[in-house]
C-alpha cells in the first residue's frame, strides 16, 4: 500500500503545485489588470476635465457673445420711438434686420407691455415674430419687471430651439414702455460638438437635457420631475411638444454612470452664465481594452522567459551567419577595389601615353618653327621691298601677300606653344570682339562655302583676362572645323555667339553638320587626330584650342545637337569692370 501510494502522492503534490501556481498567475494578471484600469482611468479623468473645461468656455462665449446687444438697442431712440408710434414700426423692422444680419444673430424683437411683438428682425421671412404674443415666457416677465431675462427654449414659432436674452426698454422719464430681446441660436455650437465624436450634454435645474452632442438625447430628463413641475414647464411651453421621456441613464460609483447599458466615465462642471451643467462622458470601453493589452503583454513576458534559449541558440547561429555575410561582403569590397584600383592605373597609363605624343609634339613643333623661321622672315623682307619700291593700293597683291605671311608666323608661333610653353601676358578682351575677329579671319572661306552665318551677341559684352590674339585662334580653329563638318550639308549653317552661364560665360560654336559621330571631347583633342584628308590638316587644332583655353581658367565641351551637328562650348570665367580697367 505504501509503494503504490508514494508515486500517487507524488502526482498530487505536482497538481497541487500546478493549480497554486496558476492561481497565483491569475490573480497576478487580476492585480495587473485593476492597476492599469485604475492608471488609466486616473489619466483619462484628467484629460476629460480639461475637455469638459473647453467646452464649457466654447458654450458660455456663444451665449455672451451678444448679451449686451438688446440693453444697448433698448436705449435706442428709434425702438422708444416704435413703442409709443405706430407709424415708425416699419423703419424699425428694417433696422432690427439690419442689426440682426450685422451681429449674425437669429432674432430680433420688440413686445409691448401686454407681451405683442410689434417689430421683428424677421418680419420679411414667411414665419416671423410680429403679432406673436409671448407673455408666457419667463424672459419677458423678467424684462418687464426691469431686469436683463434669460431663458433657453423651444421657438413657440419658429419650433426652432434657441437662447433668449430680454431687456427692458424705457422711456425719456425711464418709465418701461416695453421689452427688447434677443434670439440666439446653438445649432452650430452642437453641429461642432457633434463632429468631435465626443460625448456632450447640458442639462438645466431640472436635469433636462437641453443641448446635447447626440440628437436622440436632447430633451431627455437624467431624473423624472415631480407631475407639478413638469406642469409649469408645460405652462412655459419651454420644449413644445417634446415628451421629455427619461435617458437610459445610471449613476454608478467612482464617477461613473450607465448610459444606454455602457459604462462611462462622467465628469461635470458648472456652466457660469447659466443654472446648467456640462456632463463630458467617455466610455470604458476603451480603458478596459488597454488594460487587457497591459495583461496580454504581460502575459507575452511570461511566454517569452520560456524561449529565451530557444531565441539565445538561434541567436548564435544567426550570429555565425552574419560573420559569413560579412567575410563575403570585405572580399566584395576588395574585389571592387582591385577594379577600381586597375581603373586609376588604365587612366594613368593612358595619361602616360598622351604625355608622350605631346613631347613628340613639341619635338616636332620645335624642327618645323625652328626650319619655317627663316624663310618666313626673308618672305616678310622681299614683301617689305616690294611695297617700299612701289606705291601699293590697300587691296593690292603684296598687302594679300603680307597678311597671309603674318596669319603663317602666328601658326608657327602656335607652334612654339608645344616646342617651349611660356607665359603669356594677359590683358582684358571683349568677347565680342573676339568672336567678330574670329568671323571677320574666315568670313571668305565662309563666303565661298555658301554658309549661312548666325551671330548672338548680347550686349554689354564681358570682358575676359588673357591674351586676345590666341584666344581668337581659338574660335577660328573651332569655326574652320565647323566649316568642315557642314561640308556636305544641303543647307549648311553655323551659329556663334556667346550667353550667361551663372557665374561664367559659354562661347558657342554651333554647326548642322554630320556630329561628333560618338566621339567625347577627350579623344577629339588628341594630337594628330583628323577625319580630313591628307594635306589639309594634321590635327592639331582641338589639342591647341584646349591647351589654350586652359591657359585662360577654362573649360572646352563637345556634344551633338539634338537636331544634328554638335555644339562645340568654351566655359570661362568673366572679370568686373572695376577688375579690367585696373588690369589695363
Amino acid at each position: 500500500m505504501s509503494e503504490r501510494g508514494s508515486p500517487l502522492r507524488h502526482q498530487r503534490r505536482r497538481f497541487a503545485v500546478a493549480l497554486i501556481a496558476l492561481f497565483l498567475l491569475a490573480v497576478s494578471f487580476l492585480v495587473i489588470y485593476a492597476a492599469a484600469f485604475s492608471t488609466f482611468k486616473s489619466s483619462e479623468l484628467e484629460r476629460a476635465q480639461g475637455r469638459a473645461e473647453f467646452y464649457r468656455t466654447t458654450l458660455e462665449s456663444a451665449l455672451d457673445r451678444l448679451e449686451h446687444l438688446p440693453f444697448i438697442l433698448g436705449q435706442d431712440p428709434a425702438v422708444v420711438r416704435g413703442l409709443q408710434d405706430p407709424e415708425s414700426r416699419f423703419a424699425l423692422n428694417r433696422r432690427l434686420a439690419d442689426f440682426a444680419a450685422r451681429a449674425n444673430a437669429e432674432a430680433l424683437y420688440v413686445m409691448d407691455l401686454d407681451g405683442l411683438t410689434i417689430a421683428a428682425s424677421n418680419y420679411s421671412e414667411p414665419v416671423n415674430f410680429l403679432g406673436e404674443n409671448y407673455s408666457f415666457r419667463p424672459y419677458f416677465q423678467t424684462a418687464k419687471n426691469g431686469q436683463r431675462g434669460k431663458f433657453f427654449a423651444i421657438g413657440a414659432t419658429t419650433k426652432r430651439p434657441g437662447f433668449f436674452v430680454a431687456e427692458p426698454v424705457r422711456d425719456s422719464t425711464d418709465n418701461i414702455i416695453g421689452v427688447i430681446a434677443l434670439k440666439i441660436e446653438l445649432d452650430e455650437l452642437v453641429a461642432a460638438w457633434r463632429a468631435s465624436g465626443e460625448k456632450i450634454l447640458i442639462t438645466n435645474l431640472d436635469t433636462i437635457v437641453v443641448l446635447a452632442s447626440q440628437p436622440d438625447w436632447q430633451y431627455r430628463t437624467l431624473a423624472p420631475p415631480s407631475e407639478e413641475r413638469l406642469l409649469q414647464i408645460r405652462q412655459m411651453r419651454q420644449f413644445g411638444q417634446e415628451p421629455l421621456a427619461p435617458l437610459d441613464w445610471e449613476r454608478l460609483e467612482n464617477d461613473e454612470v450607465a448610459l444606454a447599458g455602457e459604462r462611462h466615465i462622467r465628469v461635470r462642471v458648472p456652466v457660469t452664465s447659466q443654472p446648467w451643467q456640462l456632463h463630458f462622458i467617455v466610455s470604458t470601453a476603451g480603458l478596459q481594452e488597454r488594460a487587457l493589452f497591459v495583461v496580454f503583454l504581460a502575459a507575452i513576458s511570461v511566454a517569452l522567459l520560456a524561449i529565451m534559449f530557444i531565441f539565445w541558440r538561434s541567436e548564435r547561429l544567426r550570429r555565425a551567419l552574419d560573420a559569413s555575410h560579412q567575410d563575403r561582403k570585405r572580399l566584395l569590397r576588395e574585389i571592387e577595389d582591385r577594379k577600381a584600383t586597375e581603373k586609376a592605373l588604365a587612366k594613368t597609363q593612358n595619361e602616360l601615353e598622351k604625355s608622350s605624343r605631346m613631347a613628340a609634339l613639341g619635338q616636332l613643333a620645335a624642327s618645323v618653327t625652328h626650319e619655317l623661321g627663316q624663310p618666313l622672315s626673308a618672305m616678310r623682307n622681299y614683301i617689305a621691298i616690294e611695297e617700299m619700291n612701289a606705291a601699293q593700293k590697300p587691296e593690292s597683291l603684296a598687302t594679300r601677300l603680307s597678311g597671309l605671311v603674318r596669319r603663317m608666323e602666328n601658326i608657327t608661333r602656335d607652334l612654339r606653344f608645344f616646342a617651349q610653353p611660356k607665359q603669356h601676358q594677359k590683358t582684358p578682351f571683349d568677347v565680342a570682339k573676339a568672336i567678330e575677329n574670329a568671323v571677320g579671319l574666315t568670313r571668305h572661306d565662309l563666303q565661298a562655302r555658301q554658309i549661312e552665318m548666325a551671330l548672338n551677341l548680347p550686349t554689354p559684352a564681358p570682358q575676359i583676362l588673357g591674351d586676345g590674339a590666341r584666344f581668337e585662334q581659338v574660335l577660328v580653329n573651332l569655326l574652320r572645323n565647323a566649316m568642315s563638318a557642314v561640308d556636305d550639308v544641303p543647307a549648311p549653317k553655323i551659329e556663334i555667339g556667346w550667353a550667361p552661364a551663372g557665374d561664367n560665360i559659354a562661347i558657342y560654336v554651333a554647326d548642322n553638320g554630320h556630329g561628333l559621330k560618338g566621339q567625347q571631347i577627350e579623344e577629339l583633342q588628341e594630337p594628330f587626330r583628323t577625319d580630313k584628308p591628307s594635306g589639309e590638316g594634321m590635327g592639331l587644332g582641338l589639342a591647341i584650342s584646349a591647351s589654350i583655353v586652359k591657359e585662360h581658367a577654362g573649360e572646352l565641351f563637345a556634344v551633338d545637337n539634338e537636331q544634328g551637328g554638335a555644339t562645340f562650348t568654351i566655359l570661362l570665367p568673366p572679370i568686373s569692370k572695376d577688375k579690367g580697367q585696373s588690369g589695363q
